[in-house]
């Protein structure tokens, strides 16, 4: 047998010259989309937590007077997580939802807030943020009394 019908019989070796392109492409098509749809969800679930632990820290510290509860306010959103900071507080009284005042403060009574979480995507960004935008904003709202 000749040296070149003994390379062409034996070609063990061709896979190593494919690997690095095979390899190439499964990262940059596979693995990199799949870590951003892992980050993101990992950022909405911190930040769910974080809406949660919050609610958990005010539940039973309710405010003393629901029409006025300004102070109460300022010091329940100090003891939010800073990553995830508390907006659109509110105290909401009665079935109409809205917000309690001298002329509405029925029970039942709930609190309602808000937090933004900002996605930082790799690949995915016209998948992850439709018209440019990263920010989600997540509500949320509990009951206490």
């Amino acid at each position: 047998m000749s040296k070149k019908g003994s390379f062409i019989a034996d070609q063990r070796g061709a896979v190593a010259f494919e690997m690095p392109l095979i390899f190439g492409i499964l990262i940059i098509s596979l693995l990199l989309p799949i870590a951003d749809v892992a980050i993101a969800g990992f950022q909405y679930i911190s930040a769910w937590q974080a809406l949660r632990a919050f609610g958990q820290s005010i539940q039973y510290s309710t405010p003393p007077d629901v029409t006025d509860a300004s102070n109460w306010t300022s010091a329940a959103v100090a003891k939010a997580d800073s990553k995830y900071p508390i907006s659109n507080f509110q105290i909401i009284c009665g079935e109409s939802s809205a917000v309690c005042s001298a002329a509405n403060n029925l029970p039942p009574r709930y609190y309602s807030y808000t937090t933004s979480v900002t996605l930082t995507p790799m690949v995915l960004t016209s998948v992850l943020c439709p018209g440019g935008s990263c920010t989600y904003t997540l509500p949320y709202s509990e009951r206490f009394q």
